[in-house]
């Protein structure tokens, strides 16, 4: 069909919409093969695209068909399409050869076949190759064989040949098919009559044998045969060749066709076969033969390597396994013969395996020595074996063995003890430091758990003070540590693997404990008590360097945390004494004079050398007098302002109660509380008091020398009309400095204060700000 001929209308024939085909997109798909049909999308149909040729497309398969898929989109569809092609009788039968020859005697008998070479025909069906014709069939009849596969055309003589009336012949052979119209081919067939040829050609030798080694190379000439005809002229020309029954024979071997010297073509292989048998036949040109035979007895070369099997192999086996233990079971064999065939086999040095001969050619790979998979954990075995030809050929196979891991070895510490440090004060939980310890096994063998032994530091199980991690070996702190209290402590942790049953390892583990500037110095002399401060008294002649005192402290703290210094802080005088930075000597550095203040107060800071530095702070109070009466007639005025102190501190007392009375109490009582606190400002203020003071709601105690207030305070004195006239005398709120003595007098001098301000302002409010 031509181009653009109509196929069908596949709209139609599927029930589609036109429009169907335009929105869907809709396509062929033919995969790989060529696109002979087209689709129409306008009119629904399928079109030929190019011209289809079914002897190119099927050659002789029927039926023939194309096979493609109609797909379309939104949504997705194909249907599947069969074109199936018809034959049309455009082939005629034709013949391979334009001539066939053929030389046949002329003492050929009546009923001889002669096959002819048979017609083809592309086309299939009615279309193909039906039948032969023969002519002239003056001599010879067409005869059709059935034999295996296609029928064979045979030619039949019926008459035979007579060469003295007609030496040459011309048939003409025709093959017919059963188109319409019916076509056909011939083919020419020429017949030379041969003369009659009385004599046929014999051999020198009926057998010819010869050696050969298998490595010969291709195109040696290895024999000539020789054969003779009695006859004249062409019947005496005789031609060879050679015939085998064995396959391949002749791939091997060629005769020359005049001559009859037979070359190798081929390799020889004495592994293949060890003999060669030929036939040789000699044919003159009257078609009478003769025959001979060829023995060729090939020699072994050593051309072939040993062949290793490996019949058997383990592929692991355990470190514990016993001597001659088998690994492998091989066979070897050697495909040439002789001294080329025997094998010998050995392994690589540094093996802990030998090779066992169990019989002819199979052999056994068993152990030899203790394995240790610590020590080597995987083999890697190449056998060799090596033929005793020359040159010797050999080969090699490899095989790897793992030796399986046995519970054989404890883990090990990486240290014989372990010593760690910690600050103390540390942090509940806090990691001190890792113990290690490796097992040489593998796997669970090899997994290492570790385990705090139990134990007792001071009464105290250890467990108590430290925790191990049993997969990692951290340890940790449970508790905080105080250097103080304990120094250094040490315990035992095990290791223990995974293996059945478990082997374990000990190791001692001792924590040293650091010391951490945590405890400020301690004041031991001058002792300072709530109430007094201890004094000391320099008398008015001492000379430069006087000893007048010595601040000793000591830090629990060890090491540079505890070494102290001393400075003089503030005085009252700081060109008149000095403090010695070790050792706390109080010494003056001038000459007392009688200008020098009775009361004297210095105030020594003791640090640390810790990092930071703590401290502590001491007042020595020294009284600078010839006698102990000039000391105490300071001590009475000091006294007199101590019991106006006192009498303050009551009303300080009594104000903060007023005034929390008055926040607890409802509305109801407020103006009661009014009433009340005005009569007690009129019974104030008519009093002989020479102050009225105000407190604030918060205060604390100012009598010991250990009170202070928390915030900035403002009092507010009012003094009264004739407050000329009185001597009031403040002491500062923050210290009440007094001289303590025995009532007779007598006793020591316990407590020494210095420093007091003396207020005295008239006819103005005084304000008197208190800072802690």
């Amino acid at each position: 069909m031509s181009r653009g001929s109509l196929v069908g209308n596949i709209a139609q024939d599927l029930g589609l919409d036109l429009k169907r085909l335009k929105t869907g997109k809709a396509r062929l798909h033919v995969g790989n093969s060529a696109e002979y049909i087209e689709l129409n999308k306008e009119k629904g149909v399928l079109l030929i695209k190019e011209r289809i040729d079914r002897e190119a497309l099927c050659k002789q398969t029927t039926p023939c068909a194309l096979h493609f898929q109609i797909i379309l989109e939104n949504p997705i569809e194909f249907y599947r399409v069969t074109v199936e092609i018809t034959d049309i009788n455009d082939n005629a039968p034709a013949f391979k050869m334009n001539n066939m020859l053929f030389e046949i005697s002329e003492s050929a008998v009546r009923g001889a076949r002669f096959v002819l070479e048979k017609a083809f025909d592309f086309d299939v069906g009615m279309n193909g190759l039906k039948r032969y014709s023969l002519n002239p069939t003056n001599n010879f009849v067409l005869k059709l064989s059935d034999g295996a596969g296609e029928r064979e055309v045979e030619m039949v003589l019926e008459k035979p040949l007579d060469r003295e009336k007609q030496e040459h012949l011309t048939l003409t052979l025709s093959a017919f098919d059963g188109g319409e119209p019916q076509l056909s081919g011939t083919v020419q067939i020429h017949i030379t009559v041969l003369d009659v040829n009385d004599n046929a050609p014999v051999f020198t030798q009926t057998t010819y044998k010869a050696s050969l080694a298998e490595n010969t190379s291709k195109g040696t000439s290895l024999l000539t045969v020789a054969a003779t005809d009695l006859d004249q002229g062409t019947n005496a020309l005789l031609t060879y060749s050679l015939s085998s029954n064995t396959e391949g024979i002749l791939d091997l071997f060629e005769i020359h066709g005049t001559n009859g010297e037979i070359r190798l073509i081929g390799t020889l292989d004495y592994e293949t076969s060890k003999h060669y048998q030929l036939q040789v036949k000699a044919r003159d040109q009257g078609g009478l033969t003769d025959s001979c035979k060829i023995i060729f007895d090939i020699i072994d070369v050593n051309d072939n390597a040993p062949v290793i099997d490996m019949m058997s192999t383990t592929q692991s086996i355990p470190e514990n396994s016993m001597l001659k233990t088998v690994v492998a079971v091989m066979n070897v064999h050697d495909a040439d013969s002789d001294n080329n065939g025997a094998v010998k086999c050995f392994l690589g040095d540094s093996l802990p395996l030998i090779i066992e001969n169990t019989s002819n050619g199979f052999y056994s790979l068993v152990t030899d020595s203790e394995l240790d998979r610590e020590r080597a954990s995987e083999y890697n075995i190449t056998v060799t074996c090596s033929d005793e030809g020359v040159p010797s050929l050999s080969s090699s196979v490899t095989l790897t063995l793992q030796i399986s891991d046995v519970n054989d070895n404890a883990p090990v510490f990486e240290r014989s003890s372990y010593e760690a440090y910690i600050v103390e004060n540390n942090t509940p939980g806090l990691s001190i430091f890792t113990v290690k310890a490796r097992d040489a096994d593998w796997n669970q063998n090899a997994r290492v758990s570790y385990i705090l032994e139990d134990s007792s530091v001071n009464g105290v199980p250890v467990s108590s003070y430290v925790s191990v991690s049993a997969d990692s070996g951290v340890i940790h702190a449970v508790r905080s540590f105080d250097y103080e209290q304990i120094k250094n402590f040490h315990f035992r942790v095990k290791a223990q693997d995974g293996g059945s049953p478990p082997l374990s390892s000990n190791v001692t583990v001792k924590i040293l404990i650091q010391d951490q500037n945590d405890n400020p110095p301690q004041v031991l002399y001058p002792v300072q008590t709530g109430g007094s401060v201890v004094g000391e008294m320099v008398p008015r002649s001492a000379d430069v360097g006087y000893l007048v005192s010595k601040v000793v402290a000591v830090d629990v703290d060890s090491g540079q945390n505890a070494w102290l210094s001393y400075k003089l802080q503030k005085a009252t005088d700081r060109a008149l004494f000095e403090v010695g930075l070790q050792n706390g000597e109080i010494r003056t550095i001038r000459q007392v004079t009688d200008k020098d203040p009775v009361n004297q107060k210095l105030t020594v800071i003791v640090e640390d050398n810790g990092q930071p530095s703590r401290s502590a702070t001491v007042i020595v109070n020294v009284a600078v007098a010839d006698s102990f009466s000039e000391v105490m007639s300071e001590f009475t005025d000091f006294k007199q302002d101590k019991e106006y102190n006192d009498n303050l501190t009551f009303y300080l007392v009594l104000a903060l109660a007023v005034v929390s009375f008055l926040f607890i109490t409802c509305l109801v009582v407020i103006i009661s509380v009014k009433i009340y606190r005005w009569r007690q400002s009129r019974v104030l203020y008519h009093s002989n008091l020479p102050v009225i003071p105000y407190y604030p709601p918060r205060y604390s105690d100012t009598l010991g020398g250990t009170g202070t207030l928390q915030h900035v305070y403002n009092y507010e004195v009012c003094r009264t009309t004739d407050s000329r006239k009185s001597d009031c005398k403040f002491g500062r709120a923050g210290s009440h400095n007094v001289l303590i003595m025995d009532p007779s007098s007598t006793g020591t001098m316990q407590r020494i204060q210095s420093e007091k301000n003396i207020l005295d302002e008239p006819d103005s409010p005084l304000e008197v700000r208190l800072l802690e």
